[in-house]
């Protein structure tokens, strides 16, 4: 079982700081007096600006609904799963979670320890985190999806979406460097060329990257305008993200 912890704490590295060493754990939320909120991330191989919109990790459909390998008991501490065509890195998927999409043990989700680096369409042993083991036997008809820690690598928010949004950053980031991007509260986000109305919903854009846009039911909401937008330019916008 997890160990559940309290997010009432301070932090050694502030909103507006950079780091080339990771000095708290991906994905910790911050909140500040005023009730803006924070996710503390690792920037991918492109640097974070401030006011534009991020993802996480890009999913890898070879990594989604696999077969697991060998048939794991309750309280293994480890499963074999055949990837997709896709290779996988070493520790491609620590601090993510396995999904089980399918089948016996289907509807739990497990905290990933490690993992070492694997061809596509190979075997790959997932080991869980220390403090969790397998609640329900899978067996060789159970399915699971491997996905990242959302926070490790964040990625610029694409027009045709690969992940999905985890927040706004709020300084610039140098790449592959750690900070913190805002997930709730008024934020300077960048807009499209189809900008809200105060109090409209924004979405994820389509057409811009690293930009929001009018809201739609088709596209990842992130939150409500504050002000009426302009097009193409920095606006008020109330995350609701996280």
């Amino acid at each position: 079982m997890s160990k559940l912890t309290s997010e009432a704490k301070s932090f050694p590295q502030g909103i507006f700081e950079e780091s080339a060493t990771q000095l708290i754990n991906l994905g910790a939320k911050a909140v500040t007096n005023d009730g803006r909120a924070y996710r503390y991330v690792k920037a991918g191989a492109t640097a974070l600006v401030a006011g534009k919109l991020y993802d996480g990790p890009a999913s890898v459909a070879n990594h989604t609904n696999i077969a697991v390998a060998a048939a794991a008991a309750a309280g293994a501490k480890s499963v074999t799963v055949t990837l997709g065509a896709t290779a996988a890195t070493a520790d491609q998927y620590a601090g993510g979670v396995m999904v089980v999409n399918d089948a016996n043990g289907e509807g739990y989700t497990y905290g990933i320890k490690s993992h070492p680096a694997a061809d596509g369409s190979a075997s790959l042993v997932i080991t869980l985190n220390d403090d969790e083991a397998i609640e329900e036997a899978l067996t060789t008809s159970s399915e699971v999806s491997l996905v990242s820690n959302q926070y490790n690598g964040a990625i610029i928010h694409a027009a045709s979406e690969t992940g999905i949004p985890v927040g706004v950053a709020v300084k610039d980031i140098t790449a592959g460097y750690y900070g913190w991007v805002q997930t709730r509260g008024p934020v300077s986000a960048l807009a499209d060329a189809s900008p809200a109305a105060l109090g409209q919903q924004v979405d994820a854009s389509t057409t811009t990257a690293g930009a929001t846009t009018l809201g739609t039911v088709a596209t990842s909401g992130v939150g409500y305008a504050l002000a009426q937008q302009v097009s193409t330019e920095y606006n008020p916008v109330f995350l609701t993200i996280d």
